[in-house]
């Protein structure tokens, strides 16, 4: 019914900048929170930042002052700016949304990740 598809990924030299995008479509009548998380390997999924449907925002301590989490309530897009890249930030990034569907139902959905590193 949604479908959430991320993009922006890459490999990256330390002190480096990205732009991660995740676009949602389909049956959607209204998204709320959006967020990104990250995976590295061996290591839990954990919140990198999030954003409300009215634009509040929150990050994780470790990210805070480098990355910004922006969207664009008509394009149902999420963004997430990441500046002075460091090797820990290596990981894939996930996109989350708490999405509305036509149905009336509230469901939260995932995209399918994307690769950051960050090396020299």
């Amino acid at each position: 019914q949604v479908q959430l598809v991320e993009s922006g990924g890459g490999l990256v030299q330390p002190g480096g900048s990205l732009r991660l995008s995740c676009a949602a479509s389909g049956s959607i009548f209204r998204i709320y929170n959006m967020g990104w998380y990250r995976q590295a390997p061996g290591k839990q999924r954990e919140l990198v930042a999030a954003i409300t449907s009215g634009g509040s925002t929150n990050y994780a301590d470790s990210v805070k002052g480098r990355f910004t989490i922006s969207r664009d309530n008509a394009k149902n897009t999420v963004y997430l700016r990441t500046n002075s890249l460091k090797p820990e930030d290596t990981a894939v990034y996930y996109c989350n949304a708490e999405v509305a569907v036509v149905t009336g139902t509230i469901n939260g959905y995932w995209g399918q990740g994307t690769q950051v590193t960050v090396s020299s």
